[in-house]
């Protein structure tokens, strides 16, 4: 998915200072339109002032349920990514994805799509005709410098749900439970969706190492003692060997638990593009309005950075303006 926010700001993403290992701590979401007439609305938890990064994940919106004939339905044309991976999960509806590397797939309720950037690619977004409901999560996952200029790929994989007690767990990345998903990823993450049942308790071995997030999409849940809302994202820091979620609603409960090993690294964040200077952010905006320019007046662009999403018929997103003052990382 695309960052169509109108006004596109510099995000400097760093760590921060986890004194309190047993405080939860409750990242609340801001509405953002993604463009178009009928813009369709989405809750963004990650970035924000209060945090940026949990492990690698750097970027989190949770859409619906929407009605299509209200909203439109997601109507993402072609638009470039660096140095990230985008992982899309659905509950409900169905999304056409199409890149520069040739893939062409159906995200559908239950799947992992996930595509790196890399060096660099572009891709498209579609609700399909016959989706009547859109509702799911569009996350992002900054790569570390090492990797940060890999080859773009992309992978789909739909992991068996499993039970545990009265929950339902199903494991898109890393390992939880006992259950690994063969889905590769450039450091020690994990993403899973866990649906509770009213009443249920669970209690999760994780990895002390690792910063956990609990996003929730039907709520509330109680997360390590503290009630976290839907739409809402508690964070837990690392130290913790075990987890304790529970449902204290009548009706199930469902949330994506994301986790990883903090980054380490300062990134930049700006438009859709994950950097490290403010050089190589106005490099990637360049280049991509060039191969722009170039496909619009029917031409060959003379270097492809993002190449060519086969298939889609329509124009393409231009890059928005970018802020005439360098691009520096804060603090």
């Amino acid at each position: 998915m695309s960052n169509l926010e109108a006004s596109t700001a510099i995000v400097t993403c760093r760590e921060t200072d986890h004194p309190d290992v047993s405080a939860i701590e409750i990242l609340t979401p801001r509405e953002v339109p993604l463009g178009g007439l009928r813009a369709m609305p989405v809750r963004r938890t990650l970035p924000q002032r209060q945090r940026s990064l949990i492990g690698a994940w750097c970027f989190a919106d949770h859409y619906g349920p929407d009605d299509v004939a209200e909203t439109g339905g997601m109507k993402v044309a072609p638009h470039p990514h660096t140095g990230l991976q985008t992982v899309s999960w659905l509950f409900a509806g169905e999304i056409e994805h199409r890149d520069t590397v040739g893939s062409h797939c159906m995200v559908r309720p239950g799947e992992l799509n996930l595509m790196t950037a890399g060096a660099g690619i572009a891709h498209s977004e579609v609700s399909t005709a016959k989706t009547t409901v859109l509702h799911g999560m569009q996350l992002w996952v900054a790569l570390p410098k090492a990797a940060r200029n890999t080859e773009p790929t992309f992978e789909h994989y739909a992991p068996e749900p499993f039970t545990v007690g009265s929950a339902r767990i199903s494991v898109f990345l890393g390992t939880l439970a006992g259950d690994t998903s063969p889905v590769r990823t450039f450091t020690p993450l994990l993403g899973a969706e866990i649906v509770l049942e009213p009443g249920a308790v669970l209690t999760l071995d994780v990895d002390p190492s690792f910063e956990l997030g609990a996003l929730v999409d039907l709520g509330p849940i109680e997360l390590c003692g503290s009630q976290v809302d839907r739409s809402e994202l508690g964070y837990l820091a690392p130290g913790r060997s075990t987890i304790t979620v529970r449902n204290p609603g009548k009706h199930q409960s469902r949330f994506l638990l994301l986790g990883g090993e903090p980054l380490g690294e300062q990134i930049l964040m700006w438009w859709n593009f994950v950097g490290r200077s403010d050089e190589e952010i106005r490099a990637y905006r360049e280049q991509w309005q060039a191969e722009f320019d170039a496909h619009s007046a029917g031409e060959g662009a003379e270097t492809e950075q993002f190449g060519v999403v086969e298939g889609y018929r329509g124009k393409w997103i231009p890059a928005p303006p970018i802020p005439a003052l360098p691009l520096k990382p804060r603090g």
